[in-house]
């Protein structure tokens, strides 16, 4: 019984690492989309983005490669993508206007290249008895890598492109901005750090709770070990809402999700025992579909902009994916039994 509390103690400690240092990541954030004159949406997809999630990538390769844990690993890329767009509707509920209504329609871009990105590690999973490895890795791992790295490419030309339109400009100047964006890059590559360590340990004390609590890693990483790496984007959504930098805060969910799919790739590589994707559990997929279905209805509402709250707190589009993610949540439970 004491290893049960130590498990328990051990997952709360590092959750609340992670919340104090996934706070200072947006003060940080958005001190260096300032000082270099990026667009907040743009820092929020690459910078904001991998940095958040760190610990989704650290979990996942501890997983693979030390605790054995394949399903664990995958629970946790895919609950973590449908958990992070949870919290834009946590986000269109503790705001006046729809969400989707005040940022920037470009984030559509983002949600087609993770509606991709998805589709094929769905595909890697379904087809993983008929596609050959190289190496010990899917076909698949390739495609996932080259394709993250296309949508930061043509990403990234659209963003500047929108730039060149509307530059945004630095509130200092000089040898001080440069001193001032040195001591932001400083504090934002330390408190990644933190975040790092911190998630080393979470596959360890997630595996125990798992088995300790009798639920599968297929739920508990799709929940539990889900929400907790998933604990720097909700912080940090939070608080660029608190300094109304809400492009930044999209922006760091859906760049987020696609890093998630160049995670479960180079999860892969990290996993010894063959392909990554033949060692999944196929109950994976369910997650794959209902996540491809939330960002359809996030890619929608950039689209349409809802102009009001049809639902109370929350907009249609936002309604619906708090519908699908506690729809999942609980079929994954009950089959879990």
């Amino acid at each position: 019984m004491p290893d049960v509390y130590l498990n328990f103690s051990g997952l709360i400690i590092s959750a609340l690492v992670i919340i104090y240092s996934g706070t200072k990541l947006s003060y940080w954030g958005d001190k260096i989309a300032d000082l270099t004159g990026l667009g907040k949406a743009w820092v929020g997809l690459i910078l904001m983005a991998s940095v958040t999630s760190l610990p989704e990538l650290i979990t996942g390769i501890s997983s693979v490669a030390i605790v054995k844990a394949p399903d664990l690993a995958a629970g946790d890329v895919f609950g973590s993508c449908v958990f992070n767009l949870l919290i834009l509707s946590v986000l269109d509920a503790l705001i006046k206007k729809p969400l989707f209504s005040i940022v920037k329609s470009s984030h559509i871009v983002a949600a087609i290249f993770g509606i991709i990105l998805l589709m094929v590690a769905g595909m890697a999973i379904y087809l993983s008895d008929v596609i050959p490895s190289v190496l010990w890795m899917s076909s698949f791992t390739f495609l996932l890598f080259a394709l993250y790295l296309t949508a930061m490419w043509g990403i990234f030309n659209f963003e500047h492109a929108a730039l060149i339109e509307s530059p945004p400009s630095p509130r200092q100047h000089g040898g001080y901005r440069a001193a001032e964006l040195k001591k932001a890059l400083g504090y934002y590559a330390f408190n990644a750090v933190i975040v790092i360590v911190a998630a080393i340990f979470l596959p360890y004390f997630g595996e125990a709770v798992a088995s300790y609590t009798g639920l599968s890693n297929t739920f508990f990483g799709t929940l539990f070990i889900a929400i907790t790496t998933s604990l720097p984007e909700l912080v940090v959504s939070l608080a660029a809402l608190k300094i109304g930098a809400l492009d930044m805060a999209v922006g760091n969910l859906l760049g987020s999700n696609m890093f998630n799919m160049c995670i479960l790739g180079i999860d892969d590589v990290f996993y010894g025992e063959g392909s990554l994707f033949k060692n999944i559990s196929s109950s994976h997929l369910l997650t794959v579909f209902v996540t491809i279905i939330m960002t359809a209805v996030v890619g929608l509402g950039l689209l349409f902009k809802p102009k009001k709250k049809q639902l109370w707190l929350l907009s249609l589009d936002t309604f619906i994916i708090l519908f699908l993610y506690v729809s999942l949540i609980t079929y994954l439970y009950f089959v879990s039994k």
